[in-house]
């Protein structure tokens, strides 16, 4: 009896994973064809398994998608002695925990799609800081309606009725850093000399 050989086995999920990844993302093949140089009909081929998959094609994907290759490959994680801390799905969004222990100060990484654009504002105790990786976000905080870009941040308590989302343009990347109720973070910066 001859054992399955787990190369190609590996090999055989990375399309799904691709597909998964895309989706998370909120963006269509033609986008990710346009960020890439990679054909539509090509990045089809991958996600439905009919092209195995090759590092020349891997490569910018990873790149484009921001999650390391070893992700899309299933690498095993052997020799690392680093923690890795597991992104979950979370009312429809992607988050990222950044922090390991529950209490205090947390930070996440979350990954908005697109589609998660109506505002549902919502109020809790805390602070809340917030601050655009990638894309753009739509804030929305008390009678404010705000449009973050790239490298903004906002910071705000939460006893405010608040919301963040997608700007309906495309997916959006957010590093959110939230205190308990007594909690906050203190940005510190040198004055500009005249």
């Amino acid at each position: 009896m001859t054992q399955p050989d787990p190369i190609a086995s590996a090999l055989d999920l990375v399309g799904p994973r691709l597909r998964r990844v895309r989706e998370h993302r909120g963006i269509t093949l033609t986008d990710v064809a346009e960020r890439t140089g990679i054909s539509k009909s090509t990045l089809s081929r991958l996600e439905n398994g009919q092209r195995k998959p090759s590092l020349e094609l891997l490569l910018p994907l990873a790149q484009a998608y921001r999650v390391p290759l070893d992700d899309l490959v299933g690498a095993p994680e052997v020799g690392d002695p680093r923690v890795r801390l597991k992104a979950r799905r979370v009312k429809g969004r992607t988050v990222l925990p950044l922090t390991r222990h529950p209490g205090g100060v947390q930070a996440w990484k979350i990954i908005i799609p697109a589609s998660q654009s109506t505002p549902e504002p919502r109020t809790h105790d805390g602070y809340e800081w917030l601050y655009v990786l990638a894309g753009r976000m739509r804030l929305v905080l008390g009678d404010q309606d705000l449009v973050l870009e790239v490298g903004e941040a906002a910071d705000f308590d939460t006893r405010l009725p608040h919301w963040f989302g997608s700007t309906g343009e495309g997916p959006a990347e957010v590093l959110s850093i939230f205190g308990r109720p007594g909690e906050r973070m203190h940005a510190r910066a040198t004055p500009k000399e005249s």
